[in-house]
């Protein structure tokens, strides 16, 4: 990235190969995983992190094998299959350096996309669960549960026992929230979304909502929660977070779980990673990879994510 703007401001390089330092090592990625947020930096229009000073590599996860180790990590770690988060930058590479303290192993008995494909949003989607307690029986509203972090807050819900509503866009989306167990599902961009939702829900409307859109999305969503349920936000593909009035929150005891909970996650996103790959490996859940790209074709990934055309986790290959 030489400049901000659209995905056309994305394109390939000739980097100086990545020197391990201190407590890091270098891996040799195979797979990088691809977010809506770093859509958002690339434009320049996120409000939820620091800007990037250019020149900047893109890219915040990566998975492969450990090539080199620096001074002072374990040499054992050399030739591991590993995941591991970089921070906001730098994975949009054939290597990469990573702190030692951020590798994940990966199972023997999953692959490095699937790694992938569940490791943050899997880790988010574990950390909202947990974070909002359902009950069995309840009825839970995903939104935008055709993507990253909705099919696997689907999968969870269900798992947990309870009736879901999987809101999405697109009849491609809504097949593929059906087969992963969804009891419903309804197309946010129709008119009537909401009173499908209340009817599905015997007029009394979710439980729970998973807010991942925001906006007028969002806004509606939560008009449709029951009283005394719970709203819990955790991101803003609209563009703009949903805008609750508080009065309106304890006049109806909805309890509002702000995105602010994502600031918190980070010590237990590690944890949380090797939950959701065992329960990849037993079967428990599974990783939806929607489309993937060649690491030159990184461009072509974002323009997919960002015509909202995108199923599950959107990956780059090298």
């Amino acid at each position: 990235m030489t400049r901000f703007g659209g995905p056309e401001a994305l394109v390939p390089g000739e980097a100086p190969d990545p020197v391990a330092g201190p407590g890091q090592v270098v891996v040799e990625v195979s797979v990088v995983g691809v977010t809506f947020v770093e859509t958002q930096i690339r434009r320049g229009v996120d409000r939820w992190h620091n800007r990037p000073a250019l020149p900047y590599v893109p890219g915040g996860t990566v998975a492969g094998r450990v090539s080199s180790v620096g001074e002072g990590v374990d040499p054992s770690w050399s030739g591991r299959r590993v995941i591991s988060d970089l921070g906001m930058t730098g994975g949009f590479a054939e290597r990469a350096v990573a702190d030692v303290g951020n590798l994940i192993p990966v199972p023997e008995e999953l692959g490095l996309p699937e790694a992938t494909a569940l490791h943050t949003d899997g880790s988010t989607a574990f950390g909202l669960v947990e974070g909002a307690g359902i009950l069995p029986g309840e009825w839970v509203l995903v939104e935008a549960a055709g993507g990253g972090v909705g099919t696997l807050l689907t999968q969870l819900a269900r798992a947990a026992g309870a009736r879901v509503v999987g809101a999405a866009r697109g009849a491609r989306k809504l097949d593929l929230v059906r087969e992963l167990g969804a009891d419903a599902v309804v197309d946010y961009s129709v008119p009537g979304w909401a009173e499908q939702v209340r009817e599905v829900t015997g007029g009394a409307g979710p439980d729970l909502v998973f807010d991942g859109v925001g906006g007028e999305i969002g806004r509606t969503a939560f008009e449709l929660t029951a009283d005394g349920g719970r709203f819990s936000i955790h991101g803003a593909a609209s563009g703009e977070v949903t805008a609750i009035d508080p009065a309106q929150a304890r006049q109806r005891q909805i309890k509002v779980i702000g995105v602010e909970q994502l600031f918190g996650f980070g010590p237990k996103m590690r944890g949380w990673a090797q939950q959701v790959m065992s329960a990849a490996v037993t079967g428990r859940i599974r990783p939806v990879i929607g489309q993937t790209f060649p690491l030159e074709h990184a461009a072509d990934a974002h323009a997919a994510i960002e015509s909202r055309d995108a199923l599950g986790k959107t990956l780059l290959l090298t």
